[in-house]
């Protein structure tokens, strides 16, 4: 930061910021200033406080006096004409004059806006010198020092912070310590200080759980989880109930190395405090986020019974049925969501855990038709298309126009009516660049549910001449051109789509998986494949790929192996399929049947499941 100076056009607000200052001082005991033989102390005018003295009323009188009263006012009036650095002086005098946390932070305030960082530092040492146990200095001084990268020189005021701390409010510190130091550009150095700092709250009973679990956070700040996974573990081994290691886990990764550990450390606490839910639906949408349907299932039954009023719960349930293909139990559920929120007046929204979900519904309206569209959803997989009609009918909102209107399209082509329903979302009224888009995505899944695979391809290469380089676009019309047996097309969008998003793991495996279903280039493929899950570890459709790929190959048992952790965690109808079949070329018939036996239950028009069992004349 540059020095500070006087310079015009500084902040015009200067009388409002001094009204500000000289009422915080009204209720701040301020030592009165020197007399000399020309000044006399002021004899104030009775006041109310007087009376009230005399009545005996304990008062603290406030001690701006004559002196100190122009001082400021010259201050803030330097300030008000750009003369900042003499301002910034002015104010600085009056606080040393005038021990109060209200000046040296008026000072320091004054310094910080001139981007002076030096003269911040200064009068923040100045306000520490001269009043050492004010704890409001310690923290500007860490703020200052980390704002200026001296991490380094944050150990000091921080173990004095720590140590002037009152005991109850001591966790409160510990924990808003890794988001204090997150603006770190050295992380790795801001994480070693804080462990440093918090050696001795280390072994009081009292904060040794949040410290370790605030060293933890900041090593996962720096990237180093296999030290944040340490530090969660002891945390837990420390106190199994608590939901502060578990949280930690939870923010590591839910997949690859230090998977097992973490989630460990999850199901551990939900056994120990089984009522824990905001613990569980952070598990949840991990699970969730990692396509381990089978897995989140049994975790939102337990919060639906120990929170029978969380709307959100319930929501979640019903969706998470839906993509089991479960709709039954799906409706059920819905339909509490629905009456749960109904019955929270207009003011209602879902519930959230952690931080603020934005995409949670903000309105009852919104609320309400989020759990209609999905109600539609499920009439749609049991075949009552006019009970899905239904639902849809119940909505009306501007903002979900878009949505409403593709599901109608869907049960349109569900009765043949193609043209209506491209119609139907054609004629959705567009008002940015991202309606449009939205709309061709829209049409494009329409022609892709009733397989008109050309149609939905001609879509896609339309929105992607309109929005060129759009990886979604891309990675779409790719797909369609895989069912159109187009496979030097879709290679080259492919590849695209990895040069312009070099972390889009549905694009490796993608490719990988195609060179796998056609036998050829097999090491590539697994290598592709091996990428994606890198970039997304345990997805069940990215490992459900590896485990074709090793079958491919000739590797039965590894490929077993992989296809039963697919299924287990997402019991999808194409990953039986390929469970089915490897499992009955190796013999286990048995087996084979009853994997593809629960896939055909849950859904039989599943066009890889129809054709495993046709190809290898399999009767169920």
């Amino acid at each position: 930061m540059p020095a500070l100076k006087s310079r015009p056009g500084a902040r015009p607000g200067a009388a409002r910021a001094l009204a500000v200052l000289l009422a915080s001082l009204a209720f701040t005991q301020v030592a009165p200033a020197q007399t000399t033989p020309d000044t006399k102390p002021e004899t104030p005018a009775k006041t109310e406080n007087a009376e009230n003295a005399e009545k005996g009323d304990a008062v603290e009188n406030s001690r701006l006096d004559r002196q100190l009263f122009y001082q400021l006012l010259i201050g803030e009036i330097q300030l008000r004409d750009g003369e900042a650095g003499e301002a910034y002086q002015i104010i600085l005098d009056a606080a040393r004059r005038n021990p109060d946390d209200t000046l040296f932070r008026r000072a320091t305030d004054i310094a910080v806006q001139a981007r002076a960082g030096d003269q911040a530092l200064q009068a923040v040492r100045a306000w520490r010198q001269t009043l050492p146990e004010s704890l409001e200095a310690l923290r500007y001084q860490i703020q200052l020092l980390i704002v200026l990268n001296k991490i380094g020189d944050t150990l000091e005021p921080l173990q004095s912070l720590l140590r002037l701390t009152p005991a109850p409010q001591q966790t409160l510190l510990i924990t808003s310590l890794p988001r204090s130091y997150a603006r770190a550009t050295d992380r790795p150095g801001a994480a070693t200080l804080i462990e440093q700092a918090l050696q001795g709250s280390l072994d009081a009973p009292a904060t040794r759980v949040v410290a370790r679990v605030a060293i933890g956070r900041t090593w996962l700040l720096a990237g180093d989880n296999a030290k944040a996974l340490a530090q969660a573990q002891r945390a837990h081994e420390l106190d199994p109930a608590n939901e502060a290691p578990a949280a930690l886990a939870l923010e590591l990764p839910i997949s690859g190395n230090e998977a097992s550990a973490a989630e460990a450390i999850v199901q551990n606490q939900l056994k120990a405090k089984p009522d824990s839910n905001g613990v569980r639906l952070l598990y949840v949408r991990s699970l969730l986020n990692a396509q381990r349907y089978a897995d989140a299932a049994p975790q939102l039954e337990t919060l639906t019974r120990n929170a029978p009023d969380m709307a959100q719960a319930w929501l979640t349930l019903g969706a998470l049925h839906l993509q089991l293909r479960e709709p039954a139990p799906a409706t059920a559920a819905l339909q509490k969501y629905v009456a749960l929120v109904q019955a929270q007046g207009p003011a209602a929204r879902t519930e959230s855990a952690g931080d603020e979900d934005e995409d949670a519904p903000q309105t009852q309206d919104d609320a309400l038709a989020r759990g209609w569209l999905l109600l539609s959803q499920a009439a749609e997989q049991q075949g009552d298309l006019r009970g899905a009609e239904g639902w849809l009918a119940k909505i009306d909102s501007p903002q979900r126009v878009l949505e409403v209107q593709a599901r109608r399209a869907s049960l349109l082509a569900r009765e043949g009516k193609l043209a209506q329903a491209r119609e139907l979302i054609r004629r959705v009224p567009e008002k940015t660049s991202a309606d449009a888009r939205a709309k061709l995505m829209a049409e494009a899944q329409v022609m892709r549910d009733a397989k008109q695979w050309g149609e939905a391809a001609k879509v896609l290469a339309n929105a992607n001449q309109k929005y060129p380089d759009d990886v979604d676009l891309l990675y779409e019309q790719s797909m369609m051109y895989e069912k159109l047996n187009k496979l030097d097309e879709m290679e080259k969008l492919l590849r695209r789509v990895i040069a312009l998003k070099p972390d889009h793991q549905h694009a490796y495996n993608a490719l990988g998986y195609s060179l796998a279903e056609r036998n050829v280039r097999l090491p590539e493929a697994r290598g592709l494949i091996k990428k994606a899950l890198e970039l997304s570890p345990g997805e069940p459709s990215i490992t459900d790929s590896l485990g074709w790929v090793e079958y491919r190959l000739g590797n039965h048992a590894e490929a077993v192996r992989l296809l039963r952790d697919a299924y287990r965690s997402q019991p999808d109808a194409e990953i039986a399929a390929h469970l089915g079949e490897v499992l009955w070329v190796s013999g286990q018939t048995d087996e084979a049947k009853r994997v593809w036996r629960e896939a055909r239950g849950r859904d039989a028009a599943n066009d890889v499941l129809r054709e495993t069992l046709a190809r290898l004349r399999v009767d169920l």
